[in-house]
C-alpha cells in the first residue's frame, strides 16, 4: 500500500494507564502501521489515572483555550502532548476539567459508572476533530479504537463532511467486547446535536439511553468499514455491518491486514 496518513483515536494506550487488552492495542495498532511506512497522528483522553509528570505530558498552548458547547454548556478543551521515545510516536491528549481531570475512564472510585459517559464521548470526537483542523494535518484514513470514539464517524460524516481536512477521509471503526454495563445516561440524546446533526439522528438505533451494543452500532452506521478488534465483540455489531453493507475485517492479530483493510476503503 501507497504510504498513507493515518490518524487514529482511540480510548486508551499503554504506557498512560494500566495494561488491557485495549489498552495494548491502543498502543501497538499505530506504531505497527507507521512501521509499515505510513504517516500518522494519535490522539487519547487524558484520563484523571494517567501521572502527567511521569509521563512528561505538557500543554500545547496553539492548540488550546476552545469551548465546545454541550446542552448548552461551555466546555474548555486543553491539548497535551507526550511522546514514547522508543516508538518514535508522538500522542496528544483531549483534557477538560470536567470530563477528563481527576475522574477515572468509565467508573468512580466505588465501580459507579459516571452518568455523563455519553457526553464525555462527544467531548472527546469533536475536541480531536477540532485539533485535526487546527494542526492543517489531512488525514486519509480514520481510525477509531474503543467506546469513547464512537461518536466519531457520526461527527465526521454528518457535522465535519465539508471541512477540508475530513471531506475525503475514510473512517474504519474498531468494535471491541462490552466496556460499560449500563448505559450512556439521560442527556446523551440531548447533547448530540451540532451543526446539522439533530437529536434524532440515531433514532433508527436507540431511542432511550445508549447502551454499549447501541454505541458500536452508530459508529458502524456512519463508518466506511469495521474491523473486529476482539473475540469478544458483540455478534449483533457485527451483524449490523453486514446488514448495511459496510465492509467487515474478521478478527485478526496482524497489523498488515489493517493496512490492507484501509487500502480496500480508498478510491
Amino acid at each position: 500500500m501507497k504510504a498513507k496518513k493515518i490518524l487514529f483515536i482511540t480510548s486508551e494506550m499503554t504506557p498512560f494507564v494500566p495494561e488491557s487488552a485495549l489498552a495494548a492495542k491502543g498502543r501497538e495498532m499505530p506504531q505497527a502501521i507507521q512501521e509499515l511506512g505510513h504517516e500518522i497522528r494519535t490522539f487519547s483522553p487524558n484520563w484523571g489515572t494517567i501521572n502527567e509528570r511521569r509521563n512528561q505530558l505538557h500543554e500545547v498552548i496553539r492548540l488550546s483555550g476552545m469551548n465546545i458547547i454541550i446542552d448548552d454548556t461551555d466546555h474548555t478543551l486543553v491539548i497535551k502532548v507526550a511522546s514514547i521515545q522508543s516508538a518514535r510516536m508522538q500522542i496528544y491528549f483531549i483534557d477538560n476539567d470536567d470530563y477528563f481531570t481527576h475522574r477515572r475512564l468509565i467508573t468512580d472510585d466505588s465501580g459507579n459508572e459516571y452518568t455523563d459517559n455519553g457526553e464525555r464521548a462527544i467531548f472527546y470526537a469533536r475536541g480531536v476533530l477540532e485539533t485535526v483542523k487546527k494542526l492543517r494535518w489531512v488525514p486519509d484514513i480514520i481510525h477509531c479504537h474503543g467506546w469513547i470514539t464512537s461518536l466519531a464517524p457520526l461527527y465526521i460524516k454528518r457535522a465535519y463532511q465539508d471541512e477540508p481536512s475530513f471531506c475525503d477521509a475514510k473512517v474504519v471503526y474498531s468494535a471491541t467486547a462490552p466496556s460499560f454495563k449500563t448505559n450512556l445516561g439521560d442527556t446523551f440524546q440531548a447533547s448530540i446535536p451540532f451543526r446539522n446533526i439533530k437529536q434524532n439522528e440515531v433514532a433508527d438505533i436507540t431511542t432511550g439511553p445508549c447502551t454499549f451494543e447501541e454505541m458500536q452500532m452508530i459508529a458502524v452506521k456512519y463508518a466506511d468499514g469495521l474491523i473486529v478488534n476482539d473475540k469478544k465483540t458483540p455478534k449483533t455489531v457485527i451483524k449490523y455491518a453486514k446488514e448495511t453493507g459496510k465492509p467487515v475485517l474478521p478478527y485478526k492479530d496482524d497489523y498488515k491486514s489493517y493496512s490492507d483493510f484501509y487500502e480496500r476503503l480508498m478510491p
